[in-house]
């Protein structure tokens, strides 16, 4: 079942001379609980791509449908709406809240929607992320392993429809980032959750079910690695 739908996407930056393409007429569809990772080189229009399929930064043309929503069609208030419950983010750099501990971070989304917690839902992606012990810590308190791991907790808290990962593993030593990857996949299959990460590693790219390859702005190659 379809869950996200990319229609001829585009984003240019600039005028004239110094115009420049990020994304040239992009388009694909992902299904519900497919892992795919999206590679290219520095300028490939990767980062690009994820921050309009996120509601982050708005297209030149083209149409992004999230659930068969048309966010490009909503107001700038509805769409921050629409992310803030429909999409989870996972950042290279964490991007946690420094004064407030591994809990409040987790449930940050719940708290600015003003949404009910489910507390057995908390504490089973507490349990999942291996964090029982951390719930009290502040952010500085933490490894960055430690932090990749709340803010994976804060992307899953809303149990949102797509979980969009910018570089997860970009700032952490190597056996971080096959715990971060395992920890992606498992949420993944255990959630059913949809995840489109950027990557500019290829042996994480090849944990995802399907590689989709970026070169000057435009789709290169679509491989499914795994059904």
């Amino acid at each position: 079942m379809e869950i996200l739908r990319v229609e001829n996407l585009s984003k240019v930056y600039g005028k004239g001379a110094t115009q420049v393409k990020a994304l040239d007429d992009v388009s694909f569809q992902v299904n519900r609980g497919e892992f795919v990772a999206i590679i290219g080189a520095s300028g490939s229009g990767k980062s690009t791509l994820l921050h309009i399929l996120g509601g982050v930064d708005v297209p030149t043309s083209g149409k992004v449908f999230i659930e068969d929503t048309d966010i490009y069609k909503l107001n700038e208030t509805n769409r921050a709406i629409f992310r803030r419950r429909q999409v989870g983010l996972i950042y290279q750099f964490y991007n946690l809240i420094p004064i407030l501990n591994v809990e409040e971070n987790i449930t940050l989304p719940l708290s600015l929607d003003e949404q009910k917690l489910d507390k057995n839902y908390l504490a089973e992606i507490i349990e999942t992320l291996g964090l029982q012990k951390r719930t009290g810590h502040l952010p500085n308190q933490l490894s960055g392993g430690q932090q990749q791991r709340v803010s994976i907790g804060r992307a899953l808290i809303n149990k949102p429809a797509l979980v969009l990962a910018d570089e997860p593993t970009g700032n952490l030593d190597s056996k971080n980032s096959r715990e971060i990857i395992d920890l992606l996949k498992l949420s993944n299959k255990r959630y059913n959750q949809t995840m489109i990460m950027i990557t500019h590693d290829n042996q994480i790219a090849l944990q995802a079910d399907r590689i989709i390859t970026l070169e000057d702005g435009r789709i290169l190659k679509d491989e499914v690695i795994r059904s």
